[in-house]
């Protein structure tokens, strides 16, 4: 299906050819390899053990609060939802800065909105803490320490619900 757009001046837009431009944006940045997208044969969801409305729900981030991790460690870790920052260091990251931006926390992380459920009943809770993978560009690394760690804390905190939020 094809979506164009009218923009002033009678122009029309098209869709952002996002792998093309993912693939030539890490190609500029210097990577020999093109970005390989992940391919998860099996899928890895599985539903629901309770109704919505019993279940506790937690954000995984790949972005972290200013100051916190310095970018050498990049390691995951878990946070209060208390101490949850207005915005997120981005800027050291390979992203698109002119297409987008990070400004809008509830753009991308709906934490009010999520709240909002909780009281609503809609959802069960909010789980205490959230928690941080770093941005990754091995899947190996993603998939033997930073994945089983965040499950680790999410069955800790007894979250049934993980909000993936890729920065």
């Amino acid at each position: 299906m094809q979506y164009e757009y009218e923009l002033q001046g009678g122009q029309e837009h098209q869709p952002v050819k996002y792998i093309e431009k993912t693939r030539n944006f890490y190609q500029a940045q210097g990577f020999e390899r093109a970005y390989k997208w992940a391919d998860n044969a099996d899928i890895p969801w599985h539903k629901l053990s309770k109704p919505l409305s019993e279940c506790n729900v937690t954000f995984v981030v790949t972005a972290v609060p200013d100051g916190t991790i310095p970018k050498l460690s990049r390691q995951g870790g878990s946070f209060a939802l208390d101490d949850m920052p207005e915005a997120f260091r981005t800027d050291e990251l390979s992203w698109d800065k002119q297409a987008t931006h990070t400004r809008d926390r509830e753009s991308y992380i709906p934490l009010v909105a999520l709240q909002q459920l909780a009281k609503a009943g809609v959802i069960g809770s909010v789980s205490t803490r959230y928690h941080f993978v770093p941005t990754e560009y091995s899947q190996s690394n993603t998939l033997n320490s930073d994945a089983p760690a965040i499950r680790d804390a999410c069955i800790a905190d007894e979250v049934d619900i993980a909000i993936l939020v890729p920065l």
